[in-house]
């Protein structure tokens, strides 16, 4: 039965169509939000799949190119694979979801989101968050829903609810945060600098606006919901917990885990599992879940020592961060390179400088952004967990982290015209027990000002971790979080941002939700952090950027000409710019408003570049000296060449200060003179000399 249901949301009506179509999905809905139209459907199989330990939960969104009224790029015309901004959508709707579902659910769930239709003034990326909580809180799918989510920015200090897309993109602030009705269950944040306070200010605006999507999916559910279906419980039976107690005891597990070596900590698990193993050989059923009854006794212990001893596996005091070390130029050859290490987590990054013609092209659904200047990409190789497979490329995790250490440094980049150069910097995973994406951070800020970059601030990340109890003040917040207190902890709650104020969080739970005083202290925990690390461990490898590039880096000047002259630059099919280029050895970049960078690794050639363009944009004028080049020689003057395309003449009379018969006589082809401009003669052409050059030019 289809049904239509509205709401007024931050100035727009949002529209649900519930039963107009995909009827065969667990749970589908058409949004229109403005004019932005998103299909939400969401499908779950019938049975548990065999054989797996975690909740096998895919979430996609597809960007249609149709929705913009382009056709995609490309031979086939077909949208390809996912790009970089589809997966982190996909991230940010997955991760305040996954916690929602059962824990011992093991079906299979897909929840797909297809972008129809955009309207500039409504994202599509807040309708299908919206619209992914809706479809799966309608639906018989077990879910602890409703959750909403709200995005807000900030334009010339005031907060903006679910931006459009050009404030999303030019103002200081993008925040999106997804709520229960009770809790904050997901924060991710981009900013400029924003103080803490003004951030904590913005997140509970949207946990506001979230409770009224909340009442609004209240009412659809009344109408429409479905009840939950049954489904096959895969959690681990009590008594094989009382047996494994048995054979070990919480004593013996505490001892295990109770390590600062992440190695030696698997090896004691790894015994600990064979002993087991070999008890429970004649039980099949308990075989089968051995692994995932394992992690639980570890999950248990660990969380007992944390929230009632005050007792963190590595023995470091609940805010104590691991040690930390920072070099800077490790790498040879390349245009800057630094490394960070936090406990056993080191990051090496390596930054490349280009000219702006080797920006990333974007090919997507906001017309605002097609390119990409900066870019930080991220690599997590399995040697750096000490396990053997083989790279298959980026996944969403690499993808994700490295989009988080790029947005954490956007804000104190400098600008074009500052600095008119491409960037990419490479975070190499060496090591890994916690929070690379942080070091990576740590590594990119430093390496980007031994590469010469000139930040306009040092940024440094740090992520904390969470173990609740019983209640909502039962909790301790743990600084610098490693591998196992991420696995068995509640939260991953990942800050970066300058001496000034906060560039990026990402919040990533396990429970229903936090407390605002949980919000708070985690965002000052991880202040007083970043604030060490930046002054004692980062200043004291390298304090500021480099004044000067690298000397492998290339160089770049940027000479401004007048726009109208552009195509006497580049010339007809290129011809003047590509015969400047093959005399010099430089790359040119032009762009509309008649800006030029000169990109050269040799200052000689860079600067005769700049002189070609010069000459060529440059009207001739009385007085002006030049020097050019013999090109032709006719029977009443010689032609010279001054730059590529821009040529004048010497009459014979203004060759020699003597009478000379042939110009033959005293220039031949090849020569370099100097001449002055005589300005224009009786017919309105430009007159040089050679002749009467002064003395002294």
């Amino acid at each position: 039965m289809y049904k239509s249901f509205s709401m007024e949301l931050a100035g727009r009506t949002l529209t649900v169509d519930i039963g107009r179509v995909c009827a065969q999905a667990n749970g589908a809905a058409l949004l229109k939000y403005g004019e932005t139209t998103v299909l939400s459907t969401v499908t779950a199989s019938d049975k548990p799949r065999d054989g797996i330990d975690f909740f096998p939960l895919s979430v996609e969104y597809e960007e249609k190119m149709y929705s913009v009224g382009k056709i995609p790029g490309g031979f086939n015309k077909r949208e390809g694979k996912a790009s970089e901004n589809a997966i982190l959508t996909s991230r940010v709707i997955d991760r305040p979801m996954r916690p929602l579902f059962p824990k011992d659910y093991r079906n299979d769930v897909t929840i797909n989101n297809m972008v129809m239709s955009v309207d500039p003034a409504c994202r599509p990326e807040i309708v299908a968050m919206i619209g992914s909580a809706l479809v799966t809180t309608i639906s018989d799918i077990p879910f602890a829903g409703p959750c909403a989510t709200t995005q807000m920015g900030m334009v010339d200090g005031e907060f903006i609810v679910n931006p459009s897309q050009k404030e999303w993109d030019k103002g200081d602030l993008q925040l999106t945060v997804a709520s229960t009705a009770e809790k904050v269950i997901m924060i991710e944040a981009g900013a400029n600098e924003i103080p803490e306070d003004k951030m904590i200010e913005a997140i509970y605006k949207c946990h506001d606006v979230n409770q009224t999507i909340i009442a609004f999916v209240n009412k659809i559910v009344e109408e429409v919901g479905k009840p939950k279906h049954e489904y096959t419980s895969c959690a681990i039976p009590d008594e094989m917990f009382a047996a494994i107690k048995e054979l070990v005891p919480p004593a013996q597990m505490e001892e295990a885990v109770f390590t600062d070596e992440k190695q030696q900590r698997e090896e004691n698990i790894r015994e600990i599992t064979d002993k087991l193993a070999e008890a429970f050989a004649d039980n099949e059923e308990w075989l089968a879940v051995l692994g995932e009854a394992v992690y639980q006794y570890q999950k248990k212990t660990v969380r007992k020592m944390i929230l009632k001893d005050h007792k963190r596996p590595d023995g470091r005091a609940i805010n104590q961060i691991r040690p930390l070390a920072a070099e800077v130029d490790l790498i040879p050859r390349v245009h800057g390179s630094a490394m960070f290490t936090r406990g056993q987590t080191q990051i090496c990054d390596v930054v490349t400088l280009a000219p702006l013609s080797e920006v990333q092209k974007i090919d997507g659904l906001d017309e605002n952004i097609t390119t990409k200047r900066y870019i930080h990409q991220y690599n997590f190789p399995a040697y750096s967990v000490g396990e053997t497979k083989v790279s298959r490329g980026p996944g969403r995790r690499e993808i994700g982290h490295g989009a988080l250490a790029e947005k954490a440094l956007m804000a104190v980049l400098p600008s074009e015209e500052e600095f008119p150069y491409a960037i990419r910097a490479v975070s190499e995973t060496f090591e890994s027990n916690g929070s690379t994406s942080m070091a990576s951070t740590c590594a990119s800020c430093m390496s980007l000002m031994a590469a010469g970059v000139p930040l306009k601030a040092m940024v440094a990340g740090i992520s904390c971790g969470l173990v609740t109890g019983d209640t909502d003040d039962d909790y301790i917040v743990l600084t610098d979080i490693q591998g196992l207190e991420d696995f068995f902890g509640d939260m991953d709650f990942k800050v970066t941002g300058t001496h000034k104020g906060i560039t990026a969080i990402q919040m990533d739970i396990k429970i229903h939700g936090l407390t605002r005083p949980i919000v708070e202290e985690a965002i000052a925990r991880t202040r007083e952090a970043r604030i060490y690390i930046m002054d004692e461990v980062m200043s004291k490898a390298i304090a500021e950027p480099r004044k000067q590039v690298s000397e492998y880096a290339p160089k770049i000047v940027q000479i401004q000409i007048d726009p109208e002259k552009i195509g006497d630059v580049v010339g007809q099919r290129g011809k003047t710019i590509n015969e400047i280029i093959a005399r010099t050895g430089v790359k040119i970049d032009i762009t509309d408003d008649g800006s030029v960078s000169v990109c050269g690794t040799e200052a000689e050639m860079m600067d005769k570049a700049i002189e070609m363009i010069r000459i060529i944009t440059t009207d001739f004028k009385e007085g002006q000296i030049l020097t050019g080049t013999v090109v032709s020689i006719k029977e009443f003057g010689a032609f010279l060449e001054f730059a590529p395309g821009k040529e004048g003449m010497v009459h014979i009379s203004k060759i020699a200060k003597e009478r000379i018969n042939h110009v033959e006589d005293v220039l031949t082809l090849g020569d370099k003179v100097k001449v002055v401009c005589l300005g224009k003669d009786k017919m309105g052409r430009i007159s040089f000399s050679i002749k009467d050059v002064p003395a002294e030019a």
